[in-house]
């Protein structure tokens, strides 16, 4: 989300071929951002990805905006004291409105339609949230700015970082505004990260690579998220690595001009329609779509943090070439190293996350549609190639290794004997109940 603002304040239209995040959306106000993020939900119905007119299948209901949002009356709910004020008609300053109120005048009005900047995509899907998560960004990060509210460790920070530090914290570490879209924390749920782990939990039987810190309770030794969840997609792992298999067997097949093919596009669909399915189950009548949207929100923010070298970046003299060469430098001055895997997590987050979307449009539900993955020149074939590489280094998944036993043996057939259905137990032991592999390693006794 946030980095589509980012995008958006240099590129409203998008219509540069290569994405650039400007840094000025770090001197937004926080609550100009907050407002932002309640708009961007109200309009997220409108909105329509990758040119399909279909509804937006991230949301589960339509309705659910309009269940959850502000009301349209009156008008000046929505018109004038909604409006964020962010706009990218001035390239100096990120705000709309740089004149302060006349002295004496009580009320003064903001313009009647004022310039804005609205989302015109979708924000991503949550599996963006947990690989992004799984950096360990957001832990390294909420480090650094306990550092800097309790102490003087680390350099005077520039006055750009001062207002990463406020909005950072205002946003993401104090309960949101009352009646906010983006206020899931309550008495109820009162820990953020164990709501994104019951989300991730929910969606994809997944859990974070790295436990909960200590110094935020010991609800990462007995798992809460888990309690109370009822139903969950257990199984997703496991058929989305079938899935991932058969697509890798396509690609190497796909040259094949004589002898045996074991590529099998049916059961490529079939196994789409599965992943489909279990998407559809947890978003009945628009479950997890808030949740989703405050989730990669989150993400969002902190992955465009380290995205390039911004005014926190260089203030912690991390100047790097990527997002995990930044985050391992700031990780070295607070005391947290990042998993190795890192990298691999923020080069898959996007590429997976719009893959997931089509997966959830059903474009890969027949024989057709998932010929897509493999036979074509399209970006979709080169994303699923990328996956399939990074997903393979980073969690230690054998995606190619069926290909090699296929080409050792072309009689037998690539598919298995029963196919895997989105709710029958699995034969085998689930392989997304493993333990979390190892994950951040701190230095400073936060782990």
């Amino acid at each position: 989300m946030f980095r589509t603002l980012a995008r958006l304040l240099d590129d409203p239209m998008l219509n540069q071929s290569t994405a650039t995040y400007s840094d000025r959306v770090f001197l937004i106000h926080p609550l100009q951002l907050s407002r932002w993020l309640e708009q961007a939900w109200t309009f997220a119905t409108e909105m329509r990805w990758a040119n399909i007119p279909k509804k937006p299948p991230f949301l589960g209901d339509n309705h659910i905006v309009a269940a959850l949002g502000l009301p349209d009356t009156p008008v000046e709910l929505l018109s004038h004291r909604l409006n964020s004020g962010i706009s990218a008609h001035s390239k100096a300053d990120p705000h709309t409105y740089n004149d302060p109120p006349t002295l004496g005048d009580p009320d003064p009005q903001p313009p009647t339609n004022p310039p804005q900047v609205l989302p015109p995509l979708p924000w991503e899907h949550l599996i963006y949230a947990l690989l992004i998560e799984n950096t360990g960004v957001y832990e390294i990060l909420a480090e650094v700015i306990r550092r800097y509210a309790v102490g003087e460790t680390l350099e005077a920070p520039s006055l750009e970082t001062q207002q990463w530090l406020r909005a950072t914290e205002e946003l993401f570490f104090r309960n949101p505004p009352l009646f906010h879209i983006n206020g899931i924390q309550s008495e109820m749920r009162p820990d953020m990260r164990v709501s994104r782990r019951n989300a991730y939990w929910r969606l994809f039987g997944m859990d974070c690579a790295h436990p909960l810190p200590p110094r935020y309770g010991s609800a990462g030794v007995d798992q809460v998220w888990k309690r109370d969840v009822g139903a969950a997609n257990e199984r997703f792992h496991e058929i989305f690595v079938q899935w991932l298999q058969q697509v890798w067997v396509g690609i190497e097949n796909v040259k094949n001009s004589s002898g045996a093919n074991p590529t099998d596009a049916a059961y490529v669909g079939q196994l789409s329609q599965i992943l489909r399915d279990m998407f559809d189950m947890r978003r009945r009548h628009g479950q997890l779509a808030r949740e989703e949207f405050v989730h990669v929100s989150t993400m969002s923010w902190f992955h465009l943090t380290v995205d390039s070298n911004t005014p926190l970046v260089r203030d912690m003299k991390a100047d790097g070439t990527d997002p995990a060469d930044r985050l391992a430098k700031i990780g070295q001055r607070v005391g947290i190293q990042p998993p190795r895997q890192a990298r691999e997590y923020f080069e898959m987050a996007d590429p997976l996350s719009t893959l997931l979307r089509f997966v959830e449009l059903g474009s890969f539900d027949d024989a057709t549609g998932a010929e897509l993955l493999y036979k074509s020149s399209s970006t979709v074939r080169k994303d699923v190639n990328t996956i399939i590489d990074l997903w393979q280094s980073a969690t230690g998944d054998p995606l190619k290794e069926i290909a090699v036993r296929v080409a050792a043996q072309p009689r037998s057939s690539a598919q298995p004997r029963s196919l895997p259905s989105a709710s029958r137990p699995s034969p085998a032991p689930v392989t997304a109940n493993r333990p979390p592999r190892p994950g951040l390693v701190t230095t400073n006794g936060m782990k």
